[in-house]
């Protein structure tokens, strides 16, 4: 068992269309929770996760891994900013949204902490927010998670670990 509930989560991503856990089935995914205002540490980290993918693709053999973002910043983070925030990232870099109450459940599945800080005169404010790339299986199980102090190198090798481990619960 790990720490983590396998909740589902129903968010929209940032082409408008409903997504759902079960739509990743069959993949492996890198999913970080953040938002698009962030000064630093969400760029870096997302900067990370598409290396990962990157390093990963380079690599023939191994299946594909599907990135996501998504975001704790619901009442800024609509489904047009995180179409803009991805296009920066990777081609494939999916950005997930919703409403307050989806938002929290999907984080609160991942047991994600986020807090918005109070706003500034110009109606700006940071989110603080627990920092974790999750990786998920083809099986849609939570299988691993890495803090900010892992390398992309670190990460991609503990993919790949996993990758030639799994063998599916569910065929």
């Amino acid at each position: 068992g790990s720490f983590t509930g396998q909740g589902d989560f129903h968010l929209l991503d940032h082409r408008g269309r409903a997504r759902c856990k079960a739509d990743f089935r069959g993949q492996w995914v890198l999913m970080y929770f953040g938002f698009t205002h962030c000064p630093d540490i969400c760029p870096d980290e997302l900067e990370k996760l598409v290396q990962v993918v990157r390093q990963l693709e380079a690599e023939p053999g191994l299946p594909p891994v599907q990135p996501v973002f998504i975001t704790v910043d619901p009442e800024r983070d609509d489904v047009e900013a995180m179409a803009r925030y991805v296009q920066d990232f990777h081609p494939r870099l999916l950005g997930l949204t919703g409403s307050t109450k989806q938002v929290a459940q999907a984080s609160h599945s991942y047991r994600v902490y986020y807090n918005a800080g109070p706003k500034d005169e110009d109606q700006d404010y940071i989110v603080d927010h627990s920092i974790a790339i999750y990786l998920l299986n083809p099986d849609g199980l939570f299988t691993d998670y890495y803090g900010r102090s892992r390398s992309a190198e670190q990460i991609s090798d503990s993919v790949r670990r996993h990758m030639a481990a799994f063998r599916s619960v569910l065929s």
